[in-house]
């Protein structure tokens, strides 16, 4: 029934030590040793660590620019091979890892979305590891505003993918992935965003479209997300429908535990599935 055992997701934030300004290599370590055949990776990241190793690299100071895209640009460049080293650090060495580069077209054109469907499963039949990341480096909102818009007038619903979320959803969906497992600074879903003891441990139902009324019958608690440009919780219950609707079960959970024990349950987490 299923293609793929597993497709994970993990933020830029958690990637980083926020307040030493430098990457958090017990993540990498954690998450790396983890990943195998059988997984695709979905990782932000590159924005993030490609602006503190300019920092690190220009005496504390950060690129000047009226253009706020440009400077996304060239620190997405910057950080896409360090996020990659560091994943290859970690990642056992018997296994093959892919960097994959994906933008919005290639997930709302049939042809291209073949195309990433066979690349991602051939990855994991020749003992590969696509990690994958969406392509800020060569992005322009203009263009894509305008390519959104003309693929609207055509089909109606597209992918933006703009959130990495929306990307690791959209992958799930397309390889028809067991589990879907999204890791956050939270623990999970949370009743009150700001109570940590309210966490909703559990939703489900009986079949997908009770499960589906559930979800939508959460986001009321959803308010705000952990940073400038993030879309939050909210989001990830809008994008996470549609690999549900696959019967991918999905667990959102804290960056800080293994992926292990968030699939088996043996730490704080919030599961979507059909009982």
């Amino acid at each position: 029934m299923f293609d793929c055992e597993l497709v994970g997701k993990i933020g830029s934030m958690a990637l980083i030590r926020r307040d030493e300004y430098d990457i958090d290599y017990n993540v990498f370590s954690r998450v790396g040793s983890e990943l195998k055949p059988g997984t695709i990776w979905v990782s932000s990241g590159a924005v993030e660590i490609g602006r503190l190793d300019y920092i690190k690299r220009n005496g504390g100071k950060e690129i000047k620019s009226t253009n706020p895209e440009e400077i996304t640009a060239c620190y997405a460049a910057q950080g896409q091979g360090i996020v990659m080293e560091n994943y290859r650090k970690f990642i056992h060495p018997s296994y093959s890892v892919r960097q994959v580069l994906v933008e919005h077209q290639h997930f709302n054109e049939p042809e291209k979305r073949d195309f990433i469907k066979r690349l991602l499963l051939d990855s994991m039949k020749q003992n590969a590891i696509p990690i994958v990341n969406y392509n800020d480096s060569v992005s322009n909102a203009e263009t894509r505003k305008m390519e959104l818009i003309n693929m609207r007038q055509h089909q109606g619903k597209v992918v933006e993918c703009i959130d990495n979320d929306e990307t690791a959803s959209e992958i799930a969906t397309l390889v028809k992935s067991k589990y879907l497992i999204i890791l956050t600074s939270a623990a999970g879903l949370l009743e009150d965003p700001h109570d940590p003891s309210t966490l909703i441990k559990e939703v489900s139902g009986q079949h997908t479209e009770e499960l589906l009324s559930n979800i939508d019958a959460l986001k009321k608690c959803c308010i705000g997300a952990c940073r400038e440009g993030a879309n939050g919780m909210r989001a990830k219950l809008e994008f996470i429908s549609e690999p549900i609707k696959n019967g991918t079960t999905v667990i959102i959970g804290h960056s800080k535990y293994r992926l292990k024990d968030l699939l088996e349950g043996n730490v704080e987490r919030t599961i979507f599935h059909v009982r």
